[in-house]
């Protein structure tokens, strides 16, 4: 069990970590908006891929906790 949620917080930390940053420079990217300031496909996309990136790094943090609290 402690190894299984080594490995959750290990991935938790890498979405919680890499992504932020990630998602700041697409937002800075210029093809994140058209010529009249709206979004773009490009920018829709990776904002759900950001989203599920940070729906990933907090189930995986509370599935190592449980895993976590099951091993004590």
């Amino acid at each position: 069990m402690v190894m299984l949620a080594v490995l959750l917080l290990v991935n938790a930390a890498f979405h919680a970590l890499t992504w932020p940053n990630f998602y700041r420079r697409v937002v800075r990217d210029p093809r994140s908006r058209d010529e009249n300031g709206r979004a773009t496909k490009f920018l829709t996309v990776h904002l759900v891929l950001f989203i599920a990136a940070m729906v990933i790094a907090a189930a995986s943090l509370f599935a190592a906790i449980a895993a976590l609290a099951g091993a004590l």
